[in-house]
């Protein structure tokens, strides 16, 4: 399956918050935190849908990330049980790790529950660290949440070695 990326507006929130509740159930946003969230000045929200179907919502993720800060957090991310492990989680962690890097941060934060061990697997990963356990964090429910960390680097750029004998130009 192909999906197409898209800067999320609020006039995605009810599919948003459609996924959010199938997705997260009691730990869900309302849909004012959400709303609030896509309208920040300092977040970067993605929607992603199968290409040529704009109302098929499959996945959206969201990064808090002022520009020019070093740090910036995943604040939520959700993938359709369609969509699930054909790496479109990987793909919309990868545009909000590149946003980030953008917009000048050197490590991205995140929380992810304990119970599930997916999620973690993913984020392992693509190279988050876990930190540190949130007892009882994620409410009503209690579940703990670990905070990981990416260490975001510094892209580099290599000169590209002669043969050995090649003429000098």
């Amino acid at each position: 399956m192909t999906w197409q990326l898209r800067r999320a507006a609020t006039s995605d929130l009810d599919a948003i918050m459609q996924l959010e509740r199938a997705t997260f159930g009691s730990d869900a946003w309302s849909a004012d935190t959400m709303r609030a969230e896509l309208e920040g000045p300092h977040t970067y929200y993605l929607v992603a849908h199968p290409v040529g179907q704009p109302a098929e919502l499959d996945g959206y993720a969201g990064l808090l990330s002022p520009r020019g800060a070093p740090e910036a957090d995943i604040q939520t991310i959700a993938v359709s049980e369609r969509a699930r492990r054909r790496g479109l989680g990987r793909t919309l962690m990868n545009a909000l790790v590149s946003e980030a890097r953008d917009r000048g941060a050197r490590e991205v934060f995140l929380e992810v529950r304990a119970d599930n061990p997916g999620a973690a697997a993913l984020y392992a990963n693509l190279g988050f660290e876990k930190l540190s356990v949130r007892t009882a964090y994620y409410q009503p429910d209690g579940i703990d949440a670990h905070i990981m960390r990416l260490r975001i680097r510094t892209p580099e750029t290599t000169i590209a070695s002669r043969e050995t004998g090649a003429p000098d130009a």
